[in-house]
């Protein structure tokens, strides 16, 4: 598949065929992207949440009014859910959310949304992220030369000191580095800009 690739200051690109870029002519890994992308959300929820029962609620287990006479409804005691600071009926409760992803859907998953994604124009790739100081207007010009707008995530495969300094200021950017990334973070952003060595490691990891 050919790609565009960006000088690194961002000014001029020349198209270029990565040879190992997965090309699919079916719908073969679709569901499976959906899967695997439900998944990894479902891992990064902590299950946590919980809330106390009747009988966590502290409270006296006396009944709070007479049977008759009061004029008011029948209660029992001050813990029942319906009263305040009761017991909550059918509330969360701490559990595990996380799902298995095998290795070779996990895979699998990967290079269809890397397929997606450049088929939808919107991966670039530039020859390397580099700046010569770590100021946000430098990486910021060669960005904006790039990818104007919107939310952008960018990919290289380890990062410069200068570089991620410059770049961690900027609202709309998100990083991560070509051995993290994973179908989600293609699913999530639109747009991702991506360094040549990146996308090889990438490229080998998905295909491997």
């Amino acid at each position: 598949m050919k790609l565009k690739v960006y000088t690194a200051d961002g000014a001029s690109f020349a198209e270029k065929d990565f040879e190992t870029f997965p090309k699919f002519e079916d719908e073969k890994g679709v569901a499976l992207l959906k899967q695997t992308v439900v998944a990894y959300q479902a891992n990064l929820r902590q299950g946590t949440s919980k809330t106390k029962n009747y009988g966590e609620v502290a409270g006296s287990g006396k009944k709070i009014l007479k049977q008759k006479g009061s004029g008011g409804s029948r209660h029992g005691d001050k813990r029942a859910p319906q009263l305040y600071k009761g017991g909550v009926v059918f509330g969360p409760r701490p559990r595990d959310w996380s799902k298995t992803i095998t290795t070779k859907a996990r895979k699998l998953a990967l290079r269809r949304a890397l397929f997606e994604l450049a088929n939808d124009g919107g991966l670039n790739v530039i020859e390397r992220l580099e700046v010569d100081q770590p100021k946000t207007k430098l990486i910021n010009s060669v960005l904006d030369r790039i990818n104007p707008n919107g939310k952008l995530l960018v990919v290289d495969s380890a990062w410069a000191e200068p570089v991620i300094l410059a770049i961690r200021n900027i609202g709309r950017v998100a990083t991560t580095d070509a051995a993290s990334l994973n179908a989600l973070d293609l699913v999530k952003f639109h747009q991702v800009l991506i360094s040549e060595q990146g996308l090889q490691q990438v490229l080998e990891r998905a295909n491997t």
